[in-house]
């Protein structure tokens, strides 16, 4: 399933994915591996906007688990204070809560219900990316 996702300056997009549970960050960097992105990683909310702020001319999107250490809220915001044009979906495995709907109204581009499909990962960012 290969492909070869490009962004504007014609390089391959690049995706940071932050999750603390250990099987589902193997996956989720899996899956976008596979779909043809460059991923970046982060095991909590802190070490994402670490990440995020070394290589943030790269990010073109961040993928963050909404429970956490350092939560996806609080990491959202603080990546928002870096950036205020980041691309950010939300994951995560309740149903869509006041917060998060608190996040998409102020910026945050989507949320995606875990476990997701390979199918439903891949709609979810070109439809990002290309917004």
């Amino acid at each position: 399933m290969q492909t070869e996702k490009k962004v504007n300056d014609g390089r391959q997009p690049v995706i940071l994915f932050a999750d603390d549970d250990a099987t589902c960050l193997e996956v989720g960097i899996k899956m976008l591996q596979e779909l043809g992105y460059k991923v970046m990683d982060a095991k909590d909310g802190l070490e994402a906007i670490e990440v995020f702020k070394s290589n943030q001319s790269e990010v073109d999107l961040v993928i963050l688990d909404m429970n956490m250490p350092h939560n996806g809220g609080s990491t959202f915001d603080q990546l928002k204070k870096i950036d205020e044009d980041v691309k950010v979906i939300i994951a995560s495995g309740y149903a869509e809560s006041k917060r998060i709907r608190e996040m998409l109204e102020q910026g945050c581009f989507g949320f995606i219900q875990k476990p997701f499909t390979i199918r439903a990962l891949s709609q979810k960012i070109m439809k990002v990316l290309n917004n």
